[in-house]
């Protein structure tokens, strides 16, 4: 036979040895171990996921708590501070007052806050100011519907609050031209809008305006029957006080409000002109 016949020939495999007993018990225990090993890890993990849940609901809570305790405060002051001082029925509506506004500051300590029941204090707070028994009444209702929308602003600052709809607002309704002629433009002159804001909650004579703008005869007529033919104030009779109108009061309100939300981001201020700075207004 040949060398390479016998090197082509097939050598029968040895039997593989029986597994040592021993090694076999030892990798049986490697393998449990590292089973253990495994559930204990993911019991830690489960556990420090808890503890930072637990943690993180328990900052939230002392994060929402103080939040609501300056709320609170701040209603107290603002109300003590701007309702009528004197009027009757003070006491009484301080008490509705502040119930309501702590209801709705309330609201912040849910992690969402839901927008009908902010709609529904809104509805109450409207519907108790059409049934507000003085014209004075309007200072006070003025100065709780100012902490209502700093609440919700807040609320909105801390993303708790969204429309339910979360729709942009559709501006295509807006006519320029009477917005300019009905709206802006009456009140765009500084005199004209501290006329409107002296008549808000008592009605005001000729010489009161003077004193107040520093204008005189013909200057001052003429920004008075602006604010006249723009039917944001009216007179009770000729030579009579001056009042203000529903639609006056409205756009007031409205500019309230926007000056207070805007409070939340610091006002620009033109380079080269001063914080405070009057311009010069020519008629």
């Amino acid at each position: 036979m040949k060398d390479s016949d016998r090197k082509k020939e097939k050598i029968p495999e040895s039997p593989a040895a029986p597994e040592d007993p021993e090694m076999a018990e030892i990798k049986a225990i490697r393998e449990k171990l590292c089973d253990m090993h495994s559930d204990i890890k993911k019991v830690m993990e489960y556990s420090n996921r808890l503890r930072f849940e637990t943690a993180l609901e328990c900052s939230r809570q002392e994060y929402s708590n103080a939040i609501l305790s300056h709320l609170y405060e701040d209603i107290e002051t603002g109300l003590e501070k701007n309702m009528v001082k004197k009027c009757p029925e003070k006491e009484n509506c301080r008490s509705t007052f502040s119930d309501l506004l702590q209801r709705n500051a309330g609201l912040i300590k849910q992690g969402r806050v839901n927008e009908d029941l902010v709609s529904e204090n809104r509805e109450k707070l409207k519907g108790m100011r059409s049934g507000a028994p003085y014209s004075k009444c309007e200072k006070c209702f003025s100065e709780v519907s100012t902490l209502f929308t700093k609440q919700v602003n807040l609320m909105r600052s801390m993303r708790i609050y969204t429309n339910n709809q979360e729709q942009k607002p559709d501006i295509s309704a807006l006519e320029p031209g009477i917005l300019m002629r009905e709206i802006l433009e009456p009140v765009s002159n500084p005199q004209r809008l501290e006329i409107l804001r002296a008549v808000a909650f008592e009605t005001k004579n000729f010489s009161a305006f003077s004193e107040i703008t520093g204008l005189r005869g013909g200057n001052l007529l003429f920004h008075l029957q602006k604010l006249m033919d723009s039917g944001l104030i009216l007179q009770q009779h000729e030579r009579g006080d001056y009042m203000i109108t529903e639609k006056g009061f409205k756009i007031l309100q409205s500019l309230n409000e926007l000056y207070s939300s805007l409070q939340r981001s610091p006002l620009q201020t033109p380079a080269g002109k001063k914080t405070g700075e009057k311009e010069e207004i020519r008629i």
